[in-house]
């Protein structure tokens, strides 16, 4: 059984989701002590306890520990088995990081497609928004030779969550390593501005802040205004067309919080993504897609517009359960290389 301590790197849930995702992709059982020791609130809450029942229910697993707040968890795994499953986070935690625990074990390990209805969190701080993972991750994948499709069925804010989405997960012979040098030349940005249970006002708001400090950078600017039913909450995404995949960012109303500075949290990644040396993988992606590239045929070499921390951690979650040569260079905050070797 491998040992792992919670509280190492970022000390949050990645490394429980990545441990988790590991042991049913390898069979390797962990005992994870100290589980989210980093965080105000230490131990799983719920939807670090979904990802750990869903982990166990897909793949048959043996659990000690799986409670609220719990520090200590043992995780040992079974079969996988591809089929139709049905998570309720139970709270806006997120449901994107609920996938991420399932996506690779279902694709790689099951023997027919499978599907997800995941609910909780679709728009959430600290997580990838269903519209991220739909139009990068789902793309990153797909280059990768993973194959799965994403449906938003209802959109689900902090603090009522209740979001549904749908997940349709193909079996997959194996992945494909891939190279990225360079993310090409960018010149126009899309995306929109959505509020749900909000005036109609602070989606024109978000646009048109965020409209005005694009085109500021010299982009062509095309975004459009949504209202959404269910909230209350609101969203501004701003996607470029960079390669190998297209690059999301977005920020998130509050309670409270100006509709101009939901705008200008989108424009500040852009901006600053735009800035790192031409580095194609933004950092949200960067810690994301390590790890299906870890188990991929053949080397891979990505450059990072940001090493982050959640990067570093992922890496070393990773080396704990396979033999892979992986390195990061380039220091936490500046741009850098993944390599695979």
């Amino acid at each position: 059984m491998l040992e792992l301590d919670g509280s190492f790197g970022e000390g949050g849930g990645q490394i429980l989701r990545t441990s988790l995702a590991l042991s049913l992709l390898t069979g390797k059982p962990f005992h994870l002590r100290n589980v989210r020791a980093g965080r105000a609130k230490p131990g799983l809450q719920p939807q670090h306890l979904m990802s750990v029942r869903a982990a166990a229910t897909i793949g048959s697993a043996q659990v000690r520990g799986a409670s609220l707040s719990s520090t200590d968890l043992v995780f040992e795994p079974g079969p996988v088995t591809a089929g139709r499953y049905r998570f309720d986070v139970g709270t806006a935690g997120a449901t994107g990081l609920v996938l991420h625990t399932l996506y690779l074990p279902l694709a790689l390990r099951g023997d027919a497609p499978s599907e997800l209805i995941l609910i909780g969190g679709t728009h959430v701080k600290a997580s990838p928004c269903f519209h991220f993972l739909d139009l990068t991750w789902r793309r990153y994948l797909e280059a990768f030779g993973l194959r799965l499709s994403l449906t938003m069925f209802r959109p689900g804010f902090y603090p009522r969550g209740g979001g549904v989405v749908e997940v349709h997960i193909q079996p997959c012979a194996g992945l494909r390593g891939a190279m990225s040098p360079s993310r090409g030349s960018v010149t126009r940005a899309t995306g929109f501005s959505a509020a749900a249970g909000l005036p109609e006002s602070v989606a024109q708001r978000q646009a048109r802040r965020a409209a005005y400090r694009l085109r500021q950078r010299g982009l062509k600017v095309e975004l459009r205004e949504e209202m959404w039913e269910g909230g209350p909450g609101s969203v501004l995404a701003v996607a470029l067309d960079t390669a190998p995949a297209p690059t999301l960012f977005f920020g998130l109303g509050a309670r409270g919080k100006p509709s101009e500075r939901v705008a200008d949290e989108a424009v500040d990644q852009v901006i600053a993504f735009l800035d790192a040396d031409d580095a194609p993988v933004d950092p949200h992606s960067a810690d994301q897609i390590v790890l299906p590239l870890a188990l991929a045929d053949g080397p891979s070499e990505y450059r990072v517009a940001q090493v982050t921390c959640h990067l570093t951690t992922n890496i070393a979650v990773i080396r704990c359960f396979l033999e892979r040569d992986i390195v990061c260079e380039g220091d936490e905050g500046g741009f850098g290389w993944v390599r695979i070797a």
